[in-house]
């Protein structure tokens, strides 16, 4: 995919000064057509905790995309995309283009959803107790447990219910007046192990089969996020995995079985570019160490709870030399790289870091009173 040019990169941080995120709307676009392409039978929902910016959810809604949201306020970003539609419209809205897959959620976010009707997740018998008493209009997916061997972020510990107990699961929300539409699984974020894929839709099929031998009719099959993005050449190509989950989904579910699916570093790690300035130099134990304008507290979060290392470029020239990369707090904590190769670098230089779309600036704060990044949008 084609990069954002230096020398406009060069150009955008002297107009509105760093740290800078510049976000590529034409490289939304192109992930979320790329994604389409090769899992046709598969409909998007985008994650919208991988980068909440309004402008992306409308043009991923613009382009198809429904939306898998894990907080009410989420819900309530995307909700207002649709602000203007009639209201006999709205319900249907809300079921065929939001999924709230936050297995846990609490009694007052419940009562907040239910009035939309909406399509939940949930993994344990204490959630059908909440959402039978605060939302039993909402429709049910039951997330399994699966296989997360190999992902950068590993969800299993702490989500989804053993395959074994899923259908008694089903029962008893069913006996308490809840409508279970369908399952869900996530292999973790970043999934370079494609059997994850594999075993899991297995496991779904015989779920879906045991679920149907006690009269459940399951229309929906969640299978999660996790598509790995090309951050270097030990990923994988993402058509090798989407030929795999082609091949399992039409061999194990009929037809009129509704595959939705997850993505969302998928769709916008690619399409963001970071832009700091070199605000100090120095030499330690015989490395260059360089200062950069922005932080681990602000656009490079993903280091800290992503586990995702960022590299840098230069728009200076010259032979590359090995050294360290911080941020601007006064942290020991905010160590951007320790190994990094870029040319001897000056103040005021410009340094950028491609591949940073997700999960980055999307969690940014204001530690040690450092305002996040300005965010410009291009190719809208």
């Amino acid at each position: 995919m084609s990069k954002i040019p230096p020398k406009r990169l060069q150009a955008l941080a002297e107009e509105h000064g760093t740290p800078l995120v510049v976000v590529d709307h034409e490289a939304i676009r192109q992930n979320y057509a790329t994604f389409k392409r090769h899992l046709p039978r598969v409909q998007a929902y985008y994650a919208v905790k991988a980068n909440p910016a309004p402008e992306i959810v409308q043009t991923l809604y613009k382009a198809g995309a429904s939306f898998d949201v894990a907080s009410f306020p989420e819900f309530m970003l995307v909700y207002e995309l649709i602000r203007r539609r009639p209201a006999k419209e709205r319900q249907a809205f809300v079921w065929d283009k939001i999924v709230y897959a936050n297995p846990v959620k609490a009694k007052e976010t419940l009562e907040e959803l239910n009035e939309y009707k909406p399509l939940v997740t949930f993994d344990n018998r204490a959630e059908i107790g909440k959402i039978a008493g605060h939302a039993p209009s909402a429709g049910l997916l039951v997330r399994l447990r699966v296989p997360n061997t190999g992902s950068m972020v590993e969800l299993s510990s702490k989500f989804g219910a053993e395959p074994a107990d899923a259908v008694a699961l089903m029962e008893e929300a069913r006996d308490s007046g809840l409508v279970v539409e369908g399952l869900s699984f996530h292999v973790g974020s970043q999934c370079t192990n494609f059997e994850n894929y594999v075993q899991s839709l297995n496991m779904s099929a015989a779920v879906m089969k045991e679920a149907a031998s006690r009269g459940f009719d399951l229309k929906v099959l969640d299978i999660g996020g996790g598509f790995p993005v090309h951050y270097n050449r030990h990923v994988p190509p993402f058509s090798v995995l989407a030929r795999k989950i082609n091949a399992e989904v039409d061999r194990l579910f009929p037809k009129d079985m509704e595959i939705i699916a997850e993505p969302g570093r998928f769709m916008v790690a690619t399409a963001v570019t970071s832009i700091a300035t070199v605000i100090g130099k120095a030499v330690r134990d015989g490395r260059p160490c360089y200062y950069i304008d922005d932080s681990v507290y602000h656009t490079f979060s993903g280091i800290i709870f992503d586990h995702c290392p960022y590299h840098f470029k230069s728009l200076r020239k010259g032979p590359a030399e090995v050294c360290a990369v911080f941020g601007q707090t006064c942290d020991g904590l905010d160590t951007i790289s320790q190994s990094e190769a870029l040319p001897e670098l000056q103040l005021d230089d410009l340094v950028y870091s491609e591949d940073i779309g997700a999960y980055s600036n999307a969690s940014a704060t204001w530690f040690n009173g450092f305002a996040p990044a300005k965010v410009v949008h291009v190719n809208q």
